[in-house]
């Protein structure tokens, strides 16, 4: 994007003399830099292989009005790639001219020339070449002709001279719209803010492609602002829906066909010394028939590597975008990147299990909404007056714990973490199964794993429900331990191990057996027997 010049067209002097630099400048690190091991620093100042990439490519596509998945769109790709390699090559070779060629060039010579033989034959078979510029396509050829010409006489300073890298980090930093040989991944981004906070903008790339497709400036700023709204130009004023392709992005109402990224990767795949770092996306709904289809193609079409992500097939994945009816849709990345869990929201209209419970001199309400498969999905407890401090604490609690259920944190662990705190206020409460709490938060997630667990869950959490004590008796019947210890890591100091342990009625504490009795170990309360 930095090379455009004000008509849109590609300033193919000044990418040139880009390319020469920067290849020269990483020629010259080769000999100054370190590496991991012996073996791979002998073969890297041997070999010397380099790799000079681009970013940003689908935004300059988008800016030229091309769409990313189309045949002009990949004829351009195609001979900017054919243009970036040629200069690296022809660069090489003149260095090699000053400086020797690589060491292991003289063994490899004839190899070597057949290699850029082939690269020069490819700019030739570029399909649709009558559609890119015509300074770009014949600077393209030229520079093969000279790399070509020269190596034959100076040979060549460096193995390889490019690769298509993920450029994750780097673009941002670059300010790109796009990453390395990627589409947009959508019409709207989010920015983060110096000093915090975050603001949601259309990409710069809209506006110059609606420009370059002849839209006019009012036009342009309606439909950038209906753009800004609906993260789509699909029913935006004025677009014609034969433009609504160039704006085509990884994810969202018209995402790109997975194949549209593999033909992209075939068309400049020819001119690249390495591979090309990209992952290719595939939706939730892809069979094993789609992905060896995929494969085979990839390998039809002479691309060296492909990685593949179907949407969903990890409990983490990475980037994710908002897709259709609020599901979502992945952006893989080679590179890697932050993973992004999916929100999973209860419906306006929903079910709920409630109760009306009490703690010691405290009464509450608890109500938990559930999903259609009876799991719950959010809960809140009103208890005490509003803006009283153990009503505000309550209601955060209960919004963070209702948040994570509907992220996906099983209820369980809730239950696990939450039940059996002890601070104030405690005591007795109205309900048969849980006889005293040691607090409100004991209480209330007592109850719900009683709701919400198994019946193994609900013992291991040490809940003595009704299916629970009956569970045990049904141990007891056939010779068995009444208990089963199987604690959670970091839970077994929270409950007795002795097999029968009860609640204690006055503190609700663990009380084991003395005798025939019970007694409780923390409030010394016994249960009569002496």
């Amino acid at each position: 994007m930095k090379f455009r010049r004000e008509d849109g067209e590609l300033d193919v002097e000044a990418f040139e003399h880009a390319c020469d630099v920067v290849f020269l400048a990483q020629e010259i690190l080769v000999g100054n830099s370190s590496y991991p091991t012996p073996e791979i620093e002998r073969n890297a100042k041997a070999y010397r292989q380099l790799g000079l990439g681009y970013a940003n490519l689908g935004a300059l596509l988008m800016a030229r009005g091309l769409a990313y998945d189309s045949d002009e769109g990949r004829a351009y790709a195609a001979a900017i790639t054919a243009l970036m390699t040629g200069r690296a090559y022809r660069k090489s070779s003149e260095i090699a001219g000053r400086m020797g060629a690589f060491a292991g060039y003289r063994p490899n010579a004839a190899a070597m020339l057949n290699v850029i033989s082939k690269h020069r034959a490819a700019v030739g078979n570029i399909a649709n070449a009558e559609t890119v510029p015509a300074d770009l396509l014949g600077a393209a050829r030229k520079s093969w002709d000279d790399a070509l010409d020269l190596g034959e006489v100076n040979g060549y300073r460096n193995a390889q001279a490019t690769v298509l890298a993920p450029t994750g980090t780097i673009s941002f930093m670059m300010d790109c719209d796009t990453t390395g040989v990627e589409p947009d991944f959508s019409l709207v981004k989010s920015k983060k803010l110096v000093g915090g906070g975050e603001i949601t903008i259309v990409n710069k790339t809209v506006a110059g492609g609606l420009e370059k497709l002849g839209y006019a400036p009012n036009e342009v700023d309606e439909i950038v602002a209906f753009v800004d709204e609906r993260n789509t130009v699909v029913g935006a004023p004025y677009v014609k829906s034969e433009h609504y392709p160039v704006f085509d992005c990884a994810v969202g109402e018209r995402a790109i066909h997975y194949r549209g990224h593999v033909k992209m990767m075939g068309a400049i795949q020819p001119f690249i010394s390495g591979a090309i770092s990209k992952t290719v996306n595939l939706p939730e709904t892809a069979t094993i028939e789609d992905v060896a289809q995929l494969y085979l193609d990839s390998w039809k079409l002479g691309v060296k590597a492909v990685a593949i992500y179907r949407d969903n097939c990890k409990v983490a994945q990475p980037l994710s975008g908002k897709g259709d009816k609020g599901a979502q849709t992945t952006l893989g990345h080679a590179g890697g990147a932050m993973s992004a869990p999916r929100r999973r929201r209860l419906p306006d209209d929903r079910n709920e299990i409630g109760r009306k419970f009490r703690v010691g001199e405290y009464e509450g309400y608890i109500h938990v909404g559930v999903f259609d498969d009876g799991s719950p999905g959010d809960i809140f407890v009103d208890i005490a007056k509003d803006g009283t401090t153990l009503q505000g604490l309550m209601n955060s609690l209960m919004i963070a714990v209702s948040m994570g259920l509907q992220y996906g944190v099983p209820p369980e662990v809730y239950v696990s973490k939450l039940s059996h705190l002890r601070f104030e206020p405690s005591g007795l409460t109205n309900d048969a199964d849980i006889r005293a709490a040691k607090s409100i938060p004991d209480y209330i997630f007592r109850w719900f794993g009683k709701k919400f667990l198994t019946v193994d869950q609900q013992e291991e959490a040490g809940i003595l429900s009704m299916e629970v004590r009956a569970q045990m008796a049904d141990r007891i019947a056939n010779g068995e331990p009444a208990h089963v210890e199987t604690p959670s890591p970091g839970q077994t100091a929270l409950f007795n191990p002795h097999e029968d342990a009860i609640d204690c009625n006055r503190c609700g504490g663990r009380m084991v057996r003395a005798g025939t009795c019970y007694t409780c170990r923390d409030c010394g309360t016994s249960t009569g027997c002496g």
